[in-house]
């Protein structure tokens, strides 16, 4: 599976875990609550998917790959989606429930989409070990569905950030987003972020310097806000913690 900035973005699942964000490194969902229809027919593959990227860039990362603070909170269960999905980048950092036809599951978290058959997915090491009964092929389907709980939501912004243009990923949200918005010294007014092919979310005007909230919508249609003053070096690299996560 291929990932780029540009192009294919890797879909990274993480088993997570228990209470007080400690990931307890389990693939099984707290409480399983799944999203929208499931995709089938495909299959599940040993990517590699993994931090280190040790074949492909994971598209739903910086350039340096991602941070060890979102690798610990986020897992090892990882996936890779199709990136034949429509709007694919909008799955970054999702969890979705893999099922076996051979029965067998895991919760895992999206970090890239790339090349692979319809509705297939590749996966990380530890997640293939939990998946792999030594079938061929390796059929089964996924859904999107709730992260267990890991803590806080994270507002990773990208190192280029500034007043007048201004970009983040969401992490370690447990319900994947519908929207997402700011008002700020430039926006009286709630304006929606853009999604990229990257799985960032820029307001390509930029927030302006001043305090800010973001308002999270997800696809069940709970909505968080966070609020936070202008950080003193600025919004380049930064990465805010917000005060809570979805339900």
């Amino acid at each position: 599976m291929r990932g780029s900035r540009t192009g294919l973005l890797l879909v990274l699942l993480a088993a997570c875990g228990g209470g007080g964000g400690d990931d307890d490194g389990d693939p099984t969902p707290d409480e399983l609550v799944t999203y929208g229809e499931p995709y089938t027919g495909g299959e599940f593959h040993l990517g590699p998917v993994d931090y280190e990227e040790t074949e492909w860039h994971n598209a739903c990362a910086p350039a340096g790959g991602y941070a060890q603070e979102i690798r610990a909170l986020q897992g090892e269960y990882l996936a890779g989606l199709w990136g034949g999905l429509p709007d694919v980048a909008g799955y970054c950092d999702a969890c979705i429930y893999v099922t076996t036809d051979a029965g067998k599951s895991a919760l895992l978290r999206v970090v890239t989409y790339g090349d692979t058959t319809p509705n297939s997915i590749d996966v990380s090491p530890e997640a293939f070990e939990v998946l792999d009964s030594g079938e061929y092929p390796r059929a089964m389907s996924w859904q999107l569905a709730r992260c267990n709980d890991t803590g806080a939501i994270r507002y990773e912004l990208q190192t280029e950030a500034n007043p007048y243009w201004t970009s983040l990923w969401v992490r370690n949200a447990r319900v994947p987003l519908a929207r997402v918005t700011v008002t700020s010294a430039n926006h009286p007014t709630p304006v929606e972020l853009t999604r990229g092919g990257d799985g960032t979310l820029t307001d390509a005007s930029g927030f302006g310097e001043g305090p800010f909230t973001i308002t999270l919508t997800s696809i069940d249609g709970q909505t968080i806000s966070d609020s936070f003053v202008w950080p003193a070096g600025g919004l380049g690299g930064v990465t805010l913690v917000g005060a809570g996560n979805f339900e």
